[in-house]
């Protein structure tokens, strides 16, 4: 069948009424919802519904991550604090801490929050967009499950470890840079998977340090087994500053697990010496800087502004068309998919049916015989479009 349009109000309303039907009280839902959904308004389609069903139904399900959210604050300074997730939803425990953050930036400047024993928090650009609609420059972080190798070596050490700064512009969308330090992630190849797609050469190398190429499941499930694992940006040994990306996702790592005392590396693959599922005890980490404090919201708003239009306007290679800046393309994607709908794949159909089925919820979709358009007037918008 290939990819359908499901509208915005219907996926909406579904996954926020099916992470209710699993026990996420309704205003946490309604967080969680608008992280995931931020990812596929950007085009960001291995963190959206690609991953509703996989890493959240299916784990709270599994035990190992709480439907209700225990948001403990277990050290408070007037700029920084700690956090305990408690294994919660870490869409809420993510944008709670990044608005703690946000409240002491305006206070005092700077605001920084570390948090531990969290799950998942979806897109990293979703935090860092929360601070520049509030005129402050947004930093956040996490580390996640072993599954990239250091330079020359050839185990996963460490996580995917986005490296994530948003700063606000006087544009229709902020610069807002969100991406993996390694050169891809699991959710992209876990998405190459679903679509047939093969994995790219150089992504990925195995314990012979070699290159791995093929089947992107297969690949995928080395890497679980720990028999392959990602590579850093720059790719394998050094020639091409793989070194680079590798001490970019190590500062992601630190900042993750030292600040709060918390779980890294070898202890965030959710398995027990057994091989039993236990919760990930995720990290992450969320600053913010108020404009204010320094020439003022409007002032940096506008020289950020100015430097961006003229790196674009910049001289341009020989056959290429533009010059893109961070959150440009995540802007344009969601302006070309804001009046249809996020295109959902075959195998995320079906896990969307199942969802459905199991809590016997009354929702027909596009791909579905018997549907009819889902007519509801509210207005869906999406952070990334400065409104």
């Amino acid at each position: 069948m290939g990819k359908v349009i499901c509208p915005w109000n219907l996926i909406t309303d579904f996954v926020t009424d099916a992470f209710v039907g699993y026990g996420v009280p309704r205003e946490d839902a309604e967080i969680c919802t608008d992280v995931l959904l931020e990812s596929d308004k950007r085009g960001i389609e291995s963190h959206g519904c690609n991953r509703f069903k996989p890493i959240y139904i299916d784990r709270i399900v599994a035990g190992i991550q709480q439907p209700v959210t225990n948001f403990e604050v277990v050290k408070e300074t007037p700029t920084t604090a700690v956090v305990d997730g408690h294994d919660g939803m870490g869409q809420v425990i993510g944008k709670k801490a990044m608005q703690m953050a946000i409240d002491k930036a305006k206070q005092y400047g700077l605001g920084m929050v570390a948090v531990r024993n969290s799950c998942h928090y979806g897109i990293a650009g979703y935090y860092a967009t929360q601070a520049t609609e509030q005129g402050c420059i947004g930093f956040t972080g996490t580390n996640a499950r072993p599954s990239v190798a250091p330079t020359f070596g050839v185990e996963g050490m460490f996580g995917t470890n986005p490296l994530t700064m948003g700063i606000p512009s006087d544009e229709k969308f902020d610069f807002v840079i969100d991406c993996a330090t390694s050169i891809t992630q699991n959710g992209k190849i876990e998405y190459y998977e679903r679509i047939g797609e093969e994995v790219h050469p150089g992504t990925i190398i195995g314990l012979d340090g070699e290159p791995v190429s093929g089947d992107a499941g297969e690949a995928l499930r080395r890497i679980r087994k720990g028999t392959a694992a990602l590579t850093t940006l720059g790719g394998i040994g050094e020639a091409l500053g793989g070194y680079k990306g590798y001490g970019y996702a190590m500062i992601i790592e630190l900042l993750s697990a030292a600040l709060q005392d918390g779980a890294y590396g070898k202890a965030l693959n959710g398995k027990d010496e057994n091989g039993n599922l236990v919760p990930y005890h995720l990290g992450h980490f969320f600053m913010a800087i108020d404009t204010e404090h320094f020439v003022g919201e409007d002032a940096t708003r506008k020289k950020v502004g100015e430097i961006l239009r003229e790196v674009r306007a910049s001289k341009k290679a020989p056959g290429a068309e533009r010059i893109y800046t961070a959150g440009e393309k995540e802007y344009e994607i969601w302006k070309q998919r804001e009046n249809s709908g996020v295109p959902i794949n075959e195998a995320v159909q079906n896990e969307i049916n199942e969802t459905r089925d199991a809590l016997g919820l009354d929702y027909v979709f596009p791909w579905e015989d018997g549907y009819t358009p889902y007519v509801k007037e509210e207005k869906i918008t999406a952070h990334i479009e400065r409104l």
